[in-house]
């Protein structure tokens, strides 16, 4: 994606001999931790001890008959919480492997959500026009009465543009001062709260993540070496902040602008509400006109963004699903198979005493679904937790944009249907098994 995007003349992707050791030494470790108890179990057992059969399994009432409440419901139903309770740190293990898997659908449902929140917040929020032009140099102010008068033009609104260096005690930071007109409408200021901020009459205005990295505050004094004309270096106070996702915004009030640089009314380029239906005739128009640099349609841009991520996380989503169902469908079928081979006989026992095929299926999913049913909260849970952890990365608040913690409700919702469906594919499989129990086998004395 990067050499389609950025188009660089040559880039290839080579792992580390680092990172493939980790990978595997963390795997190993990972395996070995699950299998050590179960290894060391059997290795210590005195083989007369092993050749004996297994002792009864120890019953107590559960929680719900401690309650009473067993009798809401039916006796499948007490064999699934009594299996449950039987197992704790087995069932608790279930739920944090399916909790992990749900979570992780979260997490990548979270870099989307975010995403269409900085699209929506710039192109709908902070961005308001249809059009915007800049020209080859700045012109004077009477450009705004000439632009009017374009077809389909509904709205100008000039800006001033001056590309400067902002210094405070040792740091500095190129970038543009863009002054805007007051009040500005197409062109919005925006707080945390996503509520638009009058521009002050004088002053510089900075975003806060240009503030942070300059480590200034409203009030300081800004020194400005303006990199245009006379190249003038001045001092300017700093007046407001405003909180923008993309990029590192300086703005002025575009008449104090005018006067920093001891000129009269002059503007670098316009923004414009169009009619959509007078559109091509405007564009075929601003072709035409030499002081034009440059066109930027806003609905374009936008799509353009659209485009190129839907592009690179669409395929960052497919993996993380595809990871989280191999996930959710091994610990669910793997504790299915488990409990299959060790409840065989009780199983078939039921089976014989006149229970259908379909009502042990239920209470050998049932458990399942249980544990699936109390692992979905467990990976909200941590999957919010993981976001927020994420979000506080340098690499999710960098110059270029800032993602904003946002999950949706139905993120949510789809972390925990595409579990659900996970675990039924995964019922569907031991269902197939338990078709095949051979009755007779299975309770033939162990001796």
């Amino acid at each position: 994606f990067y050499t389609q995007f950025y188009q660089f003349p040559s880039i290839e992707y080579r792992a580390g001999l680092g990172l493939m050791l980790g990978a595997v030494g963390v795997s190993a470790i990972a395996a070995a931790t699950g299998a050590f108890k179960a290894v060391g179990g059997a290795v210590s057992l005195p083989p007369a001890e092993a050749m004996r059969p297994e002792p009864p399994a120890s019953f107590k009432p559960t929680l719900i008959e401690q309650l009473g409440l067993q009798r809401l419901l039916s006796p499948a139903g007490r064999i699934i919480l009594r299996n449950v309770e039987r197992r704790p740190a087995q069932a608790a293990m279930a739920v944090l492997g399916i909790g992990l898997a749900v979570a992780m659908l979260v997490v990548g449902r979270y870099f989307s959500d975010g995403i269409d929140a900085i699209m929506a917040v710039q192109f709908r929020t902070v961005q308001r026009e249809d059009v915007t032009l800049t020209f080859i140099e700045p012109l004077p102010g009477r450009v705004q009465h000439d632009l009017a008068q374009l077809p389909g033009v509904l709205r100008v609104e000039p800006f001033r543009s001056v590309p400067v260096r902002l210094r405070f005690e040792q740091r500095s930071r190129l970038g543009g001062i863009v002054g805007l007109s007051s009040p500005s409408t197409l062109r919005r200021l925006i707080d945390s709260d996503l509520q638009a901020v009058p521009l002050p009459a004088d002053g510089l205005v900075l975003s806060t993540k240009l503030a942070d990295i300059l480590q200034v505050q409203v009030g300081d004094r800004l020194t400005v070496e303006v990199l245009e004309g006379a190249r003038p270096v001045l001092s300017v106070p700093l007046v407001g902040l405003v909180d923008e996702l993309i990029g590192l915004a300086m703005y002025m009030d575009v008449t104090a602008l005018n006067t920093l640089m001891q000129e009269g009314p002059t503007f670098s380029g316009a923004y414009l509400t169009v009619d959509p239906l007078q559109m091509p005739t405007l564009y075929q128009q601003i072709k035409q006109i030499p002081a034009v640099a440059s066109m930027a349609q806003r609905e374009t841009a936008l799509q353009q963004f659209e485009d190129t991520i839907a592009a690179t996380s669409g395929v960052m989503n497919s993996m993380i699903l595809l990871f989280a169902c191999i996930i959710a469908v091994g610990v669910i079928y793997n504790a299915a198979r488990i409990a299959l081979s060790e409840r065989s006989r009780e199983l078939a026992t039921l089976r014989i005493i006149g229970f259908t095929q379909r009502e042990i299926a239920f209470i050998l999913l049932g458990e399942q679904g249980v544990l699936t049913l109390a692992a979905i909260p467990v990976g909200w849970a941590l999957g919010y937790g993981l976001a927020w952890v994420l979000n506080q990365s340098p690499a999710q608040n960098t110059e270029l944009f800032r993602v904003p913690f946002i999950i949706q409700p139905a993120s949510f919702v789809f972390a925990a249907v595409v579990t659900g469906l996970a675990a039924i594919a995964s019922g569907l499989l031991i269902a197939r098994q338990l078709r095949q129990l051979d009755l007779i086998a299975v309770l033939k004395t162990r001796e």
